[in-house]
C-alpha cells in the first residue's frame, strides 16, 4: 500500500506525463505534418559541404505535404490549385539569396508544371495557411528580394516562409474558344494523376556543366536540385488535400535546367 509521499510522487508522475503528451498533441497540430530536409553532400559537389571553407552551400528547407485550394481566378474562373508550403533557414553563416525554381512532374501522364505567380491564389492560402500574417509568406518572386538571414548555431531559428504555386493550364477557362477547348481535351490533366515528383532548384549555388549533346551546341548545365515524391490516393473527382502523401526519402541531385547561367557564377565541374 502505497504512503502519502508515494501518492504524491505518482500523481506528480502523472501529472508530467499527461502535460508532456498535451504538449506533443500541441505541437502536432500547429506543425500538421511539416518535414525537415537537410543539406547533404552530392557526389558532384565540388567540396564537401560541411567543411567551414566550402564554396558549395546548401539551405535548409523545411516543407508540408502539397495543398489544394479552390479559389476564382481572374480570367480563368473557379480553379483548384496545388501549393506548397515551404521554409528556408540559413545554417551556412552568410546571407544567401535564394531563386527558387519549382517544378511539378507527374510520374504516370510524364507532364510539367511550372510554379505561377497568383495574387489572388496567394491571399487564399494566406488566409488559411497565415491569417495573422505573422509568416509575411512570399511568393517565389518576393522571396528573392532579400537575402536569407544567416541562424546562429546557439540561437533559435529565423526561418523565411515561402508557398509554390501550381495551376493546369490544360483545364478549360470560360473565354476558351471550341478550338482551344479540343486541344486542352487531348491533353492529360493534373487532376488525373496519382504520382508526382517536385523539383526545387536555388536552394544551393552547386552547379554542373557539360559537353553539350549533339545537334544542340549549348553545354548542359545542371543545378543542384532537392527532389521530394508524392503520392494521391482517390480520384479526380473528389480530391481532398488529405489524400496527398510524401514518399520518402527525399534526394539532392544535380539536374539539368534551362536556366540562363552567363555573367553568374558557377562551379565547373566535370560530369
Amino acid at each position: 500500500m502505497l504512503g502519502g509521499r508515494g501518492r504524491h510522487n505518482l500523481g506528480t508522475l502523472l501529472g508530467v506525463v499527461l502535460g508532456a503528451l498535451v504538449l506533443v498533441g500541441l505541437a502536432v497540430a500547429v506543425n500538421p505534418n511539416e518535414r525537415e530536409v537537410k543539406p547533404q553532400r552530392n557526389v558532384k559537389d565540388e567540396d564537401d559541404i560541411n567543411a567551414p571553407d566550402s564554396r558549395v552551400w546548401v539551405l535548409d528547407f523545411k516543407f508540408k505535404d502539397p495543398r489544394l485550394i479552390k479559389v476564382n481566378v481572374p480570367g480563368r474562373g473557379q480553379k483548384v490549385c496545388w501549393y506548397l508550403w515551404y521554409q528556408v533557414i540559413n545554417k551556412t553563416g552568410k546571407p544567401r539569396f535564394l531563386i527558387p525554381d519549382f517544378e511539378l512532374k507527374t510520374n504516370d501522364t510524364n507532364m510539367v508544371y511550372r510554379d505561377e505567380i497568383l495574387p489572388s491564389v496567394e491571399q487564399a492560402i494566406r488566409d488559411v495557411e497565415d491569417p495573422n500574417n505573422y509568416l509575411r509568406i512570399k511568393n517565389s518572386v518576393t522571396i528573392s528580394s532579400e537575402a536569407i538571414p544567416p541562424s546562429k548555431p546557439e540561437a533559435a531559428p529565423r526561418p523565411v516562409t515561402g508557398v509554390a504555386i501550381w495551376m493546369d493550364p490544360n483545364e478549360p477557362n470560360p473565354g476558351d474558344d471550341a478550338e482551344t477547348l479540343a486541344e486542352k481535351a487531348k491533353k492529360p490533366k493534373l487532376a488525373d494523376s496519382n504520382r508526382y515528383s517536385i523539383f526545387i532548384a536555388g536552394l544551393s549555388n552547386g552547379w554542373s556543366v557539360s559537353d553539350p549533346i549533339p545537334p544542340d551546341p549549348n553545354p548542359i548545365v545542371r543545378r543542384k536540385t532537392l527532389q521530394l515524391n508524392f503520392e494521391r490516393i482517390g480520384d479526380r473527382y473528389y480530391q481532398r488535400s488529405e489524400e496527398i502523401r510524401w514518399v520518402p526519402p527525399y534526394e539532392w541531385m544535380y539536374r539539368g535546367s534551362k536556366l540562363n547561367v552567363p555573367g553568374l557564377p558557377m562551379l565547373k565541374m566535370d560530369n
